[in-house]
């Protein structure tokens, strides 16, 4: 029998915080467990396993980490919008860093619950939205999306690991990344042919 008041949400949370505390690759359902002051099995009325729970953390945090975004962003275009985005994302993954790692992995959850969900699509769609007022269209807009994710994600995965031990500070280096960002996307290549001599 489930024990009373301990639910899905619950036990999220439970290892969510557990995995800002200790790290994602560390948290168990034992841990878990321990944390709500309850047995092993009385999780597995709630979530299947560890990695049912790991996708329920990943959803958790895309929708936390989704709201933020569309909040600092709304009304804003251009270079205001995608600083706004940056630092809402930077911020995020420093303050909630086992939560940002779950949002970087497979999700391997029913696929009813991901289909509920709306922190991901949302943020599929912020995206895309911010990146259109740099006037790009397919395929350049998702090139466009790969690299700004592929920009934002490096950073703080090396800042987070500890990667930047030059004496400039990283957060001069992040400023200067996302000019560069910028101006890359308000001038962005000319799509290259096969057979085109460049």
């Amino acid at each position: 029998m489930a024990r009373a008041g301990l639910t899905a949400d619950r036990v999220t949370l439970a290892g969510a915080e557990l995995a800002d505390e200790i790290g994602l690759d560390h948290v168990t359902m034992s841990a878990v467990a321990r944390r709500l002051a309850v047995k092993d099995a009385s999780l597995y009325a709630h979530v299947r396993g560890l990695e049912d729970l790991r996708g329920r953390i990943a959803l958790l945090a895309a929708d936390e980490k989704t709201i933020r975004i569309a909040e600092v962003t709304a009304g804003r275009a251009g270079k205001d919008a995608l600083v706004a985005y940056a630092n809402a994302w930077r911020d995020y993954a420093h303050e909630h860093p086992g939560r940002y790692t779950a949002t970087q992995i497979p999700l391997q959850i029913d696929p009813d619950l991901v289909a509920q969900a709306s922190g991901p699509r949302r943020a599929v769609e912020l995206t895309y939205s911010m990146l259109r007022a740099y006037e790009l269209e397919e395929p350049d807009l998702t090139d466009a999306v790969r690299l700004m994710r592929s920009t934002l994600h490096g950073f703080v995965s090396l800042e987070a690991a500890g990667g930047f031990a030059h004496a400039r500070t990283a957060q001069d280096t992040w400023a200067r990344c996302l000019d560069a960002l910028h101006t890359l996307l308000e001038r962005w290549p000319a799509p290259h042919h096969e057979g085109d001599p460049s």
